[in-house]
């Protein structure tokens, strides 16, 4: 694990000298910093931006941007965990042992989406049975445009019909539940 992290830093110390002495820029670590990792985390954004919009076309999208964002997030506690170890010297800071860590949450969550999957497929199969006992009733009357009905008006002269379902006939009160409103429209019939 330690190697890895002094590898990761001279790569770091490479890139920035060939930054200050091959191309000539001149900057603190600070500016350094800025733009290097401006650029890196917007390079990032766009590739994660695209992932997401093409996962989301996926059927169970929520789950899986759930568990790539739960995994970043057991990738990072796992190697703090190891670098904390090293600092405070309770540990061995190993490679293997972020991996088992991060095998460990691979391994609950398989048997978690394994769970979730046979109960899913159970809801499934029960409530498929009862909707083709019962298809859904349909309306058999056809929609038709507002300017069909009131062919008296020119098309740029259209008038909303008053809204039987929301206006008493005497009294022009709204009506304040659907089964006023349903016993209305019986009642005009």
């Amino acid at each position: 694990m330690r190697d890895i992290i002094l590898i990761l830093s001279e790569i770091m110390n490479r890139i920035h000298d060939i930054l200050m002495v091959r191309v000539g820029i001149n900057m603190t670590d600070k500016q350094l910093h800025f733009w290097v990792i401006g650029f890196i985390g917007l390079v990032t954004f766009l590739i994660v931006f695209v992932l997401v919009k093409l996962i989301q076309l996926l059927k169970f999208h929520t789950t899986i941007l759930s568990f790539i964002f739960t995994f970043i997030m057991m990738t990072v506690f796992v190697f703090a965990i190891e670098i904390q170890q090293a600092v405070s010297n309770s540990g061995n800071m190993e490679f293997a042992d972020a991996i088992a860590g991060l095998w460990g949450f691979i391994v609950f969550f398989a048997v978690y989406a394994v769970v979730a999957g046979v109960l899913y497929g159970i809801f499934r199969l029960v409530r498929g049975k009862k909707t083709e006992r019962k298809p859904p009733k349909r309306n058999k009357k056809p929609l038709t445009p507002l300017a069909e009905k009131n062919t008296a008006y020119s098309k740029a002269e259209i008038r909303p019909e008053p809204n039987i379902d929301t206006m008493d006939e005497q009294n022009e009160k709204p009506v304040r539940t659907r089964t006023e409103a349903r016993k209305r429209k019986e009642s005009i019939k």
